[in-house]
C-alpha cells in the first residue's frame, strides 16, 4: 500500500543542517578550498596594485633643495675625494711609487662613490665614511714608517681622509636633522 503525495513528504523529512556540527570536507574539497581561498587573496592583491596605481602621487615634500650648509658639506666631501683620488694616482705613479706603481690601483676603489656624492645619496655618505678609514690608516701607516717625500703625501693622505670623514659625518647629521624636523 502506497501513502498518498502528501504523508510521504512528512514520512521523509528534509535533512536539516546541523549549525554546531558541519560536515567534514573531503582531501579532495579541502584542495578545493584552499585553491579558491588563494585566488582570492591574488585577486585581492591585484586589486590593492591597481588601486595604488591609479591613486594620484604624494604630494611633493617642502624640501626639494639643499640647504646652504648641506651643499658646503657635500662639496667638501666631493672635493676631498677628488683630492684623495688624484693623491693616490700621482703618488704612486709618479711623485714617490713603490714598485712598478701598481698600488695606484688603490685609488679605484674611490671612484664609486664620487657619483652618489654629486647626487645628494645619503647612503653614499655613510659607506664612505667608513671607507675612508682604510686610507687614513695607510697614510698613517706609511707617514710614520717611510721617510722624504712619502712621509708628506702619506700626511696629506691622512688628512684628506679626515676632512672627507668629517665632511660625511656633517652631511649626514644635516640631513637626519631636517628630515626629524620636517616630520615634526
Amino acid at each position: 500500500m502506497s501513502l498518498p503525495p502528501s504523508s510521504q513528504a512528512s514520512a521523509n523529512p528534509a535533512p536539516t543542517p546541523l549549525a554546531s556540527h558541519p560536515a567534514p570536507l573531503s582531501p579532495a574539497e579541502q584542495r578545493r578550498a584552499e585553491r579558491a581561498a588563494k585566488a582570492a587573496a591574488r585577486a585581492a592583491k591585484a586589486a590593492a596594485r591597481a588601486a595604488a596605481r591609479e591613486a594620484p602621487p604624494p604630494p611633493p615634500t617642502a624640501r626639494t633643495q639643499a640647504s646652504r650648509d648641506e651643499a658646503l658639506s657635500r662639496n667638501l666631501a666631493l672635493g676631498g675625494l677628488i683630492a684623495l683620488f688624484l693623491l693616490c694616482l700621482s703618488w704612486e705613479l709618479w711623485l714617490a711609487p713603490t714598485g712598478r706603481g701598481t698600488l695606484a690601483i688603490k685609488a679605484l676603489p674611490l671612484l664609486l662613490p664620487m657619483v652618489g656624492l654629486w647626487r645628494y645619496r645619503l647612503y653614499t655618505f655613510r659607506w664612505l665614511s667608513l671607507l675612508v678609514w682604510l686610507y687614513f690608516a695607510e697614510g698613517a701607516v706609511r707617514a710614520t714608517s717611510e721617510s722624504g717625500p712619502a712621509m708628506w703625501l702619506a700626511t696629506a693622505e691622512v688628512l684628506l681622509s679626515v676632512l672627507i670623514f668629517v665632511a660625511c659625518a656633517l652631511q649626514v647629521r644635516q640631513r637626519l636633522a631636517a628630515a626629524k624636523a620636517e616630520r615634526s
